[in-house]
């Protein structure tokens, strides 16, 4: 029999109204997996790791998950695993377990749109699916995955795309991998790009602080040199169209990697490459700066991918080499 273990963290897919009219996550994993009748002849186990809503994920809080899910990795009998998590910042954690979890079996994220106690919940359709393909042979050697409303995505380059429809990720650039209707179909198309994956017992969070700032017309350098004044070891760029900024935060860049902080540059657009194409402040002169582009991620999992490196690796140098073997710069 195969057999997945459902490991629970909150999120809408477990919250429930108050009588004030907020949402908070209440439900335990069990009560999810219950409500959901996962599909075929598949066991499922259940770890409530957290119970709360994405927003207030951090990075020691996807390490702690990660460390669970090697745990429950570590049992042969285990098909694959599931994460129940809120979709405010699912991108971010799926691409942390993508780094650190270098195993075939699947990992698959899901969650809901709309409350536990709503008469039109997602969650228990969305997570019955996610079981159906954490349990499906076609997908193993994909990485973590995230199902939601039907399809099936790679954790890189995938995010939220609208706030409230319950169709709410999307993968500009990659599209989807699979559906998910009567079964799980996994198409031939092209695969995820094999990504490196990191020593999760090397990752030194103390050394991995990593902000972004928005780049927009008349921006300076300000935020800049106060988030590495504050201890930032790295800075995510989300500049503006293939990744421009401008004259001064150029200036900025510049001085910042010649003191060890490193740069990366995404940007604000929602799909296309970052490159290196403009001049007189634009992407050409950031590159010179020592910026590196990211290519395909955008400005939240580029946060996630830098600030990994840096816990592992800590040497600027290094990082910034690492930084542009993972997105192909």
């Amino acid at each position: 029999m195969r057999t997945v273990t459902v490991l629970a963290t909150g999120g809408t897919i477990a919250s429930r109204t108050a009588a004030s009219g907020e949402a908070v996550a209440r439900a335990s994993g069990s009560e999810l997996v219950a409500r959901s009748a996962p599909r075929g002849d598949v066991r499922v186990l259940v770890d409530d790791v957290f119970r709360i809503g994405s927003y207030l994920m951090s990075l020691e809080r996807m390490r702690e998950l990660t460390l669970r899910a090697h745990h429950h990795l570590r049992e042969e009998s285990i098909t694959g695993l599931v994460v129940t998590h809120g979709t405010d910042t699912a991108e971010e954690t799926a691409l942390f377990l993508d780094l650190f979890l270098d195993d075939e079996r699947p990992v698959v994220l899901t969650g809901a749109q709309r409350p536990a106690d709503a008469p039109d919940s997602d969650g228990p359709r969305n997570l019955a699916e996610a079981i159906a393909v954490a349990a499906d042979p076609a997908s193993r050697g994909l990485g973590t995955l995230i199902v939601f409303d039907g399809s099936v995505f790679a954790a890189g380059g995938t995010r939220k795309s609208h706030t409230l429809a319950t169709s709410a990720f999307a993968s500009p650039d990659g599209g989807v991998l699979g559906w998910v209707r009567d079964r799980v179909h996994i198409t031939g198309g092209p695969r995820p790009r094999p990504r490196p994956r990191l020593d999760l017992p090397s990752l030194d969070l103390s050394r991995a602080r990593v902000d972004i700032v928005s780049c927009y017309p008349g921006a300076d350098a300000t935020a800049l040199r106060a988030f590495a004044a504050a201890g930032a070891r790295g800075l995510v760029l989300e500049a503006t169209g293939a990744g421009n900024a401008n004259a001064a935060i150029c200036e900025a860049v510049a001085e910042l990697t010649a003191s060890g902080v490193v740069v990366a540059t995404s940007t604000r657009v929602a799909s296309g490459p970052v490159a290196a194409i403009y001049g007189n402040g634009g992407g050409a002169d950031l590159l010179a700066a020592g910026a590196v582009p990211t290519g395909l991620l955008r400005p939240s999992q580029t946060r996630v991918l830098l600030a990994a490196l840096l816990g592992v690796h800590g040497d600027p140098r290094l990082v910034r080499e690492e930084l542009a073997a993972h997105t192909g710069g």
